[in-house]
C-alpha cells in the first residue's frame, strides 16, 4: 500500500449531483485521498505513462505562490464556438416540453428518485427528447450589458462546456427507421446523423429496448481560459454529464451504466473520431486539429428492472463488429471552434498516455452488475425538497446562488445534501448503489469532502470532513493534522460519516485555497 496522498481541489456540491434549488448556497471543496498501488501487465509502458500522468498533476497544480500556466488573460477574439455542429449532416429536431416548469405536475418529485424508480418507458422520440432535455439542453441564456451567453442544465467548469454527447440506437419510431449514429446539438436541441449502422447491432449484442450514449472532450474549449490545468476540468465536467444524464434517465424509469470494458479505439470508431496528432510549433497559430474530440466513455441506457441474464455483453464481438465502422458512411465535418489557437502540448501527450487500450478478456462475455434500490435511508428531510419535481430541480439548476455573505441554509438541508454524496444508502459504503454514482462499474469511493462550514444553522463555523469510504478513515486521520477533533456534530444521521475536524472562522483560509475568488462563493 502507497502512504496516503492528499490534494485538495474546489467543486461546488452540483458536481455530485444535482440538488434542489433551496439548498445551492452551499459550495465544497474535494478532498482526494489514494490508497491503492497502480498495477499494469505492461510495465515499462506503464512505467512511463505514470511518470508523465504525475508530472502532469504537479505541473499543473495551483499553489500559495503561483498559478498553472495559463494564457495570461482571456483571447476574445478567439473564444471558442461553444457549439460543436457537424455541417451537412441531416438534423432531426427532437421534442420540447409544451407545459410550464413552475406546474409540471406530470413530472415525479424529485426526492422519489432515491427510494425506486418509475416504471419505465418506451424508447420514442418523446423519451429520447425528455432525456436530453433535462440532461444536457440549454436551460436559460443571461445577459449583461451587450453580451449574451448561454447556461445548460448540466454543470460546467467556467461554462465553457468542453463535453460532447452521441446517442447511438436502433430505430426509433417517429425519429429514425435504421439503426444510426447521431450527435447531440444542444443549442437546436436536436440530433445530427453521423451515420447508419448494421440493424442487427443492437439485437445481437444489447438488451431490449436499450441504447448508448458516448461522451468526448474537446480540450480546447478549456485550454482556452485555462491553459494546462483544461484536461483536468474536461474531466471533472465528464462526471458533471454522467450526473445529469443518470438523474434524465431514472426519471423515464431507465437505468444507466458506464461500459468500461472498452478501449479508446474501440470509442472512436462508435462516435466516429478521427485520430489526433500533436501538431508541430509553438506559439498562437491556426492549429484547427486541436480542436478534436477525445474519446471519454460509452453508457448503456436500459429500463430499470432489465435481468441480469439479459445483460451479459459479448465485448468481444461488439468490439469485432465496431473495427467495420469506419467504412461506414459518415456524414457532417465539424465546424471550427476558433480561428487561431494555443496548443498545450502536456495535455494532449497526458491524455494520449491514459487512453484505455483495448483488453484481453479471460471470457468473452461478462454480466453488468445492476444494484436494485434497496433503502431509502438517504431521504433524511423530506422537507428540504418542498415538493419539488424532477423538471424544476434539473432545468433550474444554477451554480450559485445567494451570494449575499448573509443567507444561510438549515442544518438538516444541509444534511440532506450530503447524504446524496455518498455512494451508497445501505450498509456498505463500497458498493455504489446510489443515485447517480450507480452509474458506474466500479465498487470503491475515493474522493472525500472538506467542507469549510459558515452559514449552516445550528452548526459552528470550522473545517468539516465528509468519509465517503469509512475503509479509509484510519489513513485520513494519520494522513492529516494529529489536533483535528474528529467529532460527529449535533443532530448528524448515524450513517452520515460526517466529523468536525476544526471549529473556527475559515474564510481567510477558504479565500486563499480557492485562488481568491470572491470569498462568498466559497462558504457554507
Amino acid at each position: 500500500m502507497m502512504n496516503p496522498t492528499i490534494s485538495w481541489r474546489f467543486a461546488s456540491s452540483t458536481s455530485l449531483l444535482s440538488i434542489p434549488r433551496t439548498s445551492k448556497s452551499a459550495f465544497i471543496s474535494a478532498m482526494t485521498f489514494s490508497s491503492s498501488s497502480v498495477e499494469n501487465p505492461n510495465k515499462d509502458d506503464s512505467s512511463s505513462s505514470l511518470e508523465l500522468v504525475l508530472k502532469y498533476h504537479n505541473q499543473t497544480k495551483h499553489s500559495l505562490n503561483g498559478y498553472a500556466r495559463g494564457p495570461r488573460g482571456l483571447d476574445w477574439a478567439n473564444q471558442p464556438n461553444p457549439f460543436r455542429r457537424y455541417l451537412s449532416a441531416p438534423l432531426l429536431p427532437l421534442q420540447h416540453p409544451n407545459h410550464d416548469i413552475d406546474d409540471d405536475s406530470n413530472s415525479p418529485l424529485y426526492s422519489t428518485l432515491f427510494d425506486s424508480l418509475p416504471p419505465p418507458k418506451p424508447i420514442s422520440l418523446a423519451t429520447i427528447s425528455h432525456l436530453f432535455y433535462h440532461s444536457l439542453a440549454l436551460s436559460a441564456w443571461k445577459t449583461t450589458g451587450s453580451s449574451t451567453w448561454p447556461l445548460r442544465v448540466n454543470p460546467s467548469s467556467g461554462n465553457l462546456h468542453p463535453t460532447e454527447a452521441y446517442l447511438i440506437a436502433p430505430p426509433i419510431p417517429s425519429l429514425s427507421q435504421s439503426a444510426f449514429v447521431s450527435h447531440y446539438a444542444p443549442k437546436e436541441h436536436s440530433l445530427e446523423v453521423r451515420a447508419h449502422i448494421p440493424s442487427s447491432f443492437f439485437p445481437n449484442f444489447f438488451p431490449e429496448n436499450s441504447f448508448l450514449i458516448g461522451i468526448s472532450s474537446i480540450f480546447w474549449r478549456e485550454a482556452w481560459k485555462y491553459g494546462e490545468r483544461a484536461f483536468r476540468y474536461c474531466n471533472h465536467d465528464v462526471g458533471h454529464a454522467i450526473a445529469a444524464l443518470s438523474i434524465a434517465a431514472a426519471d423515464l424509469g431507465w437505468d444507466l451504466k458506464l461500459l468500461d470494458a472498452f478501449g479508446a479505439d474501440d470509442l472512436k470508431r462508435l462516435m466516429g473520431l478521427p485520430e489526433f496528432q500533436l501538431p508541430e510549433g509553438k506559439g498562437k497559430a491556426e492549429l484547427p486539429e486541436i480542436e478534436f474530440e477525445h474519446p471519454d466513455c460509452l453508457l448503456l441506457v436500459f429500463p430499470n428492472g432489465t435481468s441480469r441474464e439479459h445483460l451479459n455483453l459479448d465485448y468481444l464481438a461488439i468490439s469485432s463488429a465496431l473495427r467495420d465502422f469506419p467504412s461506414l458512411e459518415w456524414t457532417g465535418n465539424p465546424n471550427t471552434l476558433s480561428k487561431e489557437h494555443l496548443c498545450w502540448d502536456i495535455i494532449y501527450r497526458t491524455a494520449k498516455a491514459v487512453e484505455k487500450p483495448p483488453l484481453i478478456y479471460s471470457t468473452s462475455s461478462s454480466s453488468i452488475d445492476v444494484a436494485s434500490f434497496t433503502s431509502s435511508r438517504a431521504l433524511f428531510s423530506h422537507s428540504s425538497y418542498n415538493k419539488l419535481t424532477v423538471r424544476q430541480v434539473v432545468r433550474t439548476r444554477r451554480s450559485a446562488v445567494d451570494m449575499d455573505a448573509v443567507t444561510c441554509i438549515d442544518m438538516s438541508s444541509f444534511y440532506q445534501m450530503l447524504m446524496h454524496c455518498l455512494p451508497s444508502t445501505g450498509e456498505s459504503q463500497k458498493e455504489q448503489h446510489a443515485l447517480p454514482f450507480r452509474a458506474l462499474p466500479w465498487d470503491t469511493a475515493e474522493v472525500h469532502l472538506a467542507l469549510f462550514v459558515h452559514r449552516v444553522s445550528g452548526l459552528p463555523k470550522g473545517l468539516y470532513l465528509l468519509v465517503r469510504n469509512e475503509d479509509h478513515l484510519s489513513d485520513l486521520k494519520t494522513a492529516t493534522r494529529p489536533e483535528f477533533e474528529w467529532t460527529k456534530p449535533d443532530g448528524c444521521p448515524d450513517n452520515l460519516p460526517l466529523y468536525k475536524l476544526a471549529e473556527g472562522d475559515c474564510q481567510r483560509l477558504a479565500k486563499g485555497l480557492s485562488c481568491h475568488q470572491v470569498q462568498s462563493r466559497i462558504e457554507l
